[in-house]
C-alpha cells in the first residue's frame, strides 16, 4: 500500500522509488505482484507518463485507510506498553476517601485520557484486600493495621481519631474528650465485618480505659452514622477526614485524647502485577495523594 501510493502520489516511478528509499526495479516488481494480485492494472505506463486507471484511482482512498489503521494499531500498542491506555479498578469506601479518589482521577483524567478509570466505593477494607487478590480489583483505598504477604502499599494520609456528638450533648464543647467519659453512651458504628477498623479500635481503646461500648445500631456508611447522631440515637467514633466533609449542622466532631497517634490511609495493590496502565496510574497518585511529611 506504500508502495502504491508513492507512485499514484508521484506519478513516476523513479521519484516514487527515491521517496521510499529504494531502487526502481524492486518498486515496480511490488506494483506488479500487487497488480497480480488484485487482477487489475492500477497504472498506465509508457516511456513518458505513468497515469492511474480506473482501478487504481478506486485503490487511492482504501489504501490511505488502510496505512491510517496499521498507524492506530501501532500507536494502540504503544500506548498501552507505556501505560497511556488501559483499565485500573480501584476500590474504595466512605465518605472520607472520596476526596483522595477525587483528586487523583481528575489528574489521571486530564494528562492520560485513555486509562480507564473503574471505581467502587463500596469496597471496604477486607472486601477490597479479597478483591485485589482475586484480580478483580488493581488497587484499594484502606485503614488497616496489618496487610498479608504479597499486598506493597504507600501512605496518602493521615487521620485523626474523633468523636460525633449531637451538638446538644454536654461534651459538645469541649476541646477534646477522653474515651472513659462516654462510657455510659449508647454507640452507634460501621458494621462488625472482619477489617473493620474503627469498630474494633473502638472496642480496643474502651476496654484498655475499663468498659464495653454499647453499640445499639450499625449503619453501612458513615453519612448513615452522622445521621444517627444528629437523631441522638448515639454517638460514634470515626475519622477527621469525615469530620471535614461530612457536613450535619447537628453534629459535632471532638477529638479523642485518648489516641493521639494518627491513622494511616494507604494505598494497596498487587506486588506481582505488572501492568504498565497500573504502574502509570500509582506513579500519577504520588503527585496527586503525596505521602504526607
Amino acid at each position: 500500500m506504500k508502495a502504491f501510493l508513492a507512485v499514484a502520489e508521484e506519478l513516476h516511478f523513479g521519484r516514487a522509488a527515491q521517496r521510499l528509499h529504494m531502487a526502481q526495479p524492486p518498486l515496480s516488481r511490488t506494483i506488479r505482484r500487487l497488480e497480480k494480485e488484485l487482477g487489475a492494472e492500477l497504472f498506465e505506463r509508457n516511456t513518458r507518463s505513468v497515469r492511474l486507471t480506473e482501478s487504481g484511482r478506486a485503490l487511492v482512498e482504501p489504501a490511505r485507510n488502510i496505512l491510517d489503521a496499521c498507524r492506530s494499531a501501532e500507536m494502540a500498542v504503544t500506548a498501552a506498553g507505556s501505560g497511556r491506555t488501559g483499565r485500573v479498578r480501584i476500590g474504595f469506601a466512605g465518605s472520607s476517601s472520596h476526596y483522595l479518589v477525587g483528586r487523583w482521577a481528575k489528574l489521571v483524567r486530564r494528562t492520560h485520557p485513555g486509562i480507564e478509570f473503574v471505581l467502587d466505593s463500596s469496597a471496604y477494607a477486607s472486601e477490597a484486600l479479597n478483591k485485589l487478590a482475586a484480580s478483580r480489583l488493581d488497587i484499594g483505598i484502606v485503614r488497616l493495621l496489618f496487610f498479608p504477604p504479597g499486598i506493597a502499599s504507600r501512605v496518602v494520609a493521615r487521620e485523626n481519631l474523633v468523636v460525633a456528638l449531637p451538638k446538644e450533648h454536654p461534651l459538645a464543647d469541649r476541646e477534646s474528650v477522653r474515651l472513659e467519659d462516654l462510657a455510659n453512651e449508647a454507640w452507634v458504628m460501621l458494621p462488625a465485618e472482619p477489617g473493620s477498623m474503627l469498630r474494633e479500635l473502638l472496642l480496643r481503646l474502651a476496654h484498655d480505659v475499663g468498659f464495653t461500648p454499647r453499640i445499639v445500631q450499625s449503619a453501612p456508611d458513615s453519612l448513615s452514622l452522622i445521621a444517627l447522631v444528629s437523631a441522638g440515637v448515639g454517638c460514634s467514633l470515626t475519622v477527621s477526614s469525615v469530620a471535614a466533609n461530612v457536613i450535619n449542622p447537628e453534629v459535632v466532631f471532638v477529638p479523642l485524647a485518648d489516641h493521639p497517634e494518627p491513622l494511616d490511609v494507604r494505598l494497596v495493590w498487587r506486588e506481582d502485577d505488572d501492568s504498565a496502565a497500573l504502574r502509570e496510574v500509582l506513579r500519577l497518585s504520588e503527585e496527586a495523594l503525596p505521602t504526607p511529611e
